[in-house]
């Protein structure tokens, strides 16, 4: 019931996107009437940089971790007060900043509405994702909670994506490719059977081939998963073509653990009932 509280006070001009403002109008284009005005300038005038390095060094980490409650109070009809705040937060020097904003950009997602999100989010999300390791988890931990709310088209763009997630700074970090695998699982829905097989395909049959086993377990699922997609789909040439895939890459395997994976695989599937028996034989 928030929106029906929250007054505009805004005509269409005050919402332009001109930079051009002046002194006076920059200063208006930050005014609203949810909350004191003197409360919003204080909490906005902390994440000046020169303000940061003498008060507290931490203070733009708090201000990023305080940002989407700042925007659920203020509506999204005054998202304009925050907008510079948040990108001038998306763009500190401190890692730790980035990173705090990169676990919450789906809940302010959430709060701001589909046509904000597109214009003002997607390319903070899109910097997130070419960002340190450290900030791209933020990212990858709520990749399905974000790209569900995106438009088909929009959404569609991110499968080229998802197979850069593979790389990370440090090969070690096996619990990055293990909340891919998860992450995998939940984007099944968003997409057709033609794009799960084309690009998801390549990446879950990558991660089944994980040297930590912790990754291929969740791997095993994400196959099964898979398969139960693609049998459920109308058109039934994407799931036989994946079952003989499994086949040539993993029961035909020379190597001991790729024929254990197919077990495996093969133990997910029929547990989880993807498949009828029949066409499981």
């Amino acid at each position: 019931n928030m929106d029906s509280t929250l007054h505009y006070i805004h005509n269409d001009s005050d919402l332009s996107t001109n930079s051009s403002f002046s002194p006076e109008e920059e200063r208006k284009s930050k005014v609203q009437d949810v909350v004191p005005q003197a409360l919003l300038d204080q909490y906005l005038s902390m994440t000046d940089p020169s303000r940061a390095q003498t008060v507290d060094t931490e203070i733009a980490k708090h201000c990023a971790y305080s940002l989407p409650g700042v925007a659920l109070t203020l509506g999204r009809q005054n998202w304009h007060c925050l907008k510079d705040t948040y990108e001038t937060l998306a763009s500190d020097m401190q890692w730790k900043v980035r990173r705090t904003l990169a676990f919450s950009i789906h809940e302010l997602a959430v709060i701001l509405g589909d046509q904000l999100t597109a214009g003002d989010l997607v390319p903070v999300f899109n910097g997130f994702l070419k960002d340190l390791d450290e900030v791209r988890i933020g990212v990858l931990k709520h990749l399905h909670d974000f790209l569900k709310l995106l438009h088909l088209d929009k959404r569609r763009e991110y499968l080229y994506q998802l197979q850069e997630f593979l790389v990370t700074d440090n090969s070690r970090n096996w619990r990055f490719r293990a909340e891919l695998a998860e992450q995998l699982i939940l984007l099944l829905d968003l997409y057709s059977a033609r794009d799960i097989y084309d690009y998801l395909r390549p990446i879950a049959f990558s991660l089944c081939a994980d040297k930590v086993s912790s990754v291929r377990w969740i791997s095993y699922k994400l196959v099964s998963e898979m398969v139960k997609k693609l049998y459920m789909a109308p058109t039934s040439t994407f799931v036989v073509d994946l079952m003989n895939e499994l086949v040539e890459k993993f029961c035909r395997c020379h190597k001991w653990s790729g024929r254990q994976t197919f077990v495996f695989i093969c133990q997910t599937i029929s547990e989880d009932d993807c498949l009828p028996m029949d066409q499981f034989a």
